[in-house]
């Protein structure tokens, strides 16, 4: 079965080049010119969503907050915003990364390919981690306390994945950046000390626990429980 896209612009030329040069590589795609349409597409399920910032109205971080209380697909923003703090507030809002126009078919087909294939390594896990009374599910891609689910996005479920299934060893942001973001991904590794940030505060708030320490000058690493 074919990866279904969901392909958000305001510009109906766009959604149609995009979506033609998308099927051609074997995705199904759908279209949306509006906030309104892109919500009412979502109970088809989208396995990707490619989301233009820009729009009148409702602009796209603010649809991105919509569509995460909905979907945990991966979110890709398309944009003219450049800026270091633009990319961290779409990424805060709950995207998964950025490409910046003017940009070719061919590095868009590519960075969808690559969330596709991370997202699908993901959900075909089974594993179930138990960290100092945390319950991390990676296949249901489900974080508990307690009895208590705790939300993550998809992003900041990646990297605490990543940390958790590497207890004890210490990455610096660099090597977070290239592990979890990819290396084709665009932006640089600034953004993971506010993922890191997020994480540790939603998780002191439920458990009353530091789960992931900082190693000044060095880097990062999920504090290893010893039996």
């Amino acid at each position: 079965m074919a990866y279904k896209v969901l392909i958000v612009d305001d510009e109906k030329m766009m959604t149609e080049l995009l979506s033609d040069h998308l099927q051609d590589c074997g995705y199904e795609t759908l279209e949306a010119n509006s906030a309104v349409e892109a919500i009412s597409m979502l109970p088809r399920q989208p396995d990707l969503i490619i989301l233009d910032i820009n729009m009148p109205g409702t602009d796209g971080l603010e649809l991105c907050k919509g569509i995460r209380s909905q979907v945990m697909c991966p979110i890709l923003f398309v944009t003219a915003r450049i800026t270091e703090q633009d990319k961290i507030n779409g990424l805060q809002y709950g995207g998964d990364d950025y490409i910046t126009k003017p940009f070719s078919l061919g590095e868009l087909s590519a960075r969808v390919a690559a969330h596709l294939r991370r997202d699908e390594r993901s959900r075909s896990r089974s594993s179930v981690l138990v960290s100092n009374e945390l319950i991390v599910n990676l296949s249901e891609r489900t974080v508990s306390w307690h009895g208590r689910e705790i939300p993550f996005s998809k992003r900041e479920f990646d990297l605490m994945e990543f940390l958790i299934t590497n207890a004890g060893q210490v990455f610096d942001r660099e090597r977070i950046y290239e592990l979890v973001w990819g290396y084709d991904a665009e932006g640089d590794s600034t953004v993971i000390k506010e993922y890191i940030r997020k994480i540790r505060a939603r998780l002191r708030d439920v458990t009353g626990k530091d789960y992931i320490e900082t190693i000044w000058g060095v880097g990062y690493k999920w504090k290893k429980v010893i039996p």
